[in-house]
């Protein structure tokens, strides 16, 4: 999950910024609205933490902005010390998505992280888990069953594979899964990738991760899975696809 952070407090931004790549998040800090702004023009980011009390363009202006050029369903979080209600019912009915009053804690804002990007994406709120056939994903608490039994994964295996579920009918290409694992500056290798998908074959079902080549990938269809799994010893040895 990619997260745009904008927070002009060095302390506190910098602090967010450990506490939400620690979780896994890929983050991208700014320290004024206009720069926020440019950063969600120029990326699609499935959380935005937005301090109301940003420079060069306050947060509210920054939120009267988003909402009035007909973005309504970007995830929006607004992060503040003013905890008046009438503070909260004002960004709220300017499109806020939840508010934060704070100090708050890190586990509270990831959980509402999750829950305004579940509900972004509509039709998964409703049970918080996501259903590919025999594949089972609760993002709430971020565990994945395969005929019912758990499976481990990474943070950024995770990620991956909740990409590929919410957009189940789609292929994904490799440079936006590239973009939603990782923020600015962050090293990425070449092949990374291609090897996290395939470690997710070897853990779930090498069917289950469709390779479109010269495009990227998708979820093979519910039909194609059979009722009974694929043994991981039984699966070949081979280079990441």
């Amino acid at each position: 999950m990619r997260v745009l952070l904008a927070e002009d407090d060095p302390m506190l931004g910098r602090a967010m910024c450990l506490g939400l790549m620690q979780n896994g998040y890929a983050v991208d800090w700014v320290t004024d609205g206009e720069a926020g702004l440019a950063a969600l023009k120029a990326h699609r980011y499935d959380c935005v933490l937005l301090d109301l009390g940003l420079p060069r363009l306050t947060g509210e202006e920054f939120l009267r902005l988003v909402r009035a050029s007909g973005d309504t369903y970007q995830p929006i979080i607004v992060i503040t010390a003013r905890g008046q209600v009438e503070d909260r019912i004002l960004m709220l009915d300017q499109g806020a998505d939840d508010y934060l009053v704070k100090p708050f804690d890190l586990e509270e804002m990831s959980a509402r992280m999750r829950a305004v990007v579940r509900r972004s994406h509509g039709g998964d709120h409703d049970t918080g888990q996501l259903l590919h056939g025999p594949l089972t994903m609760s993002p709430s608490n971020r565990t994945v069953t395969w005929y019912g039994q758990p499976v481990s994964l990474t943070t950024k295996e995770f990620w991956i594979l909740e990409l590929l579920m919410r957009r189940r009918n789609r292929t994904v290409s490799r440079q936006q899964i590239e973009d939603a694992l990782y923020g600015w500056g962050e090293e990425v290798e070449s092949n990374a990738v291609q090897v996290h998908v395939h470690h997710l074959r070897r853990k779930l079902d090498p069917r289950i991760i469709l390779t479109v080549r010269g495009v990227g990938y998708q979820l093979c269809p519910e039909h194609e899975l059979s009722m009974t799994p694929v043994e991981p010893a039984a699966q070949m040895p081979g280079r990441p696809g």
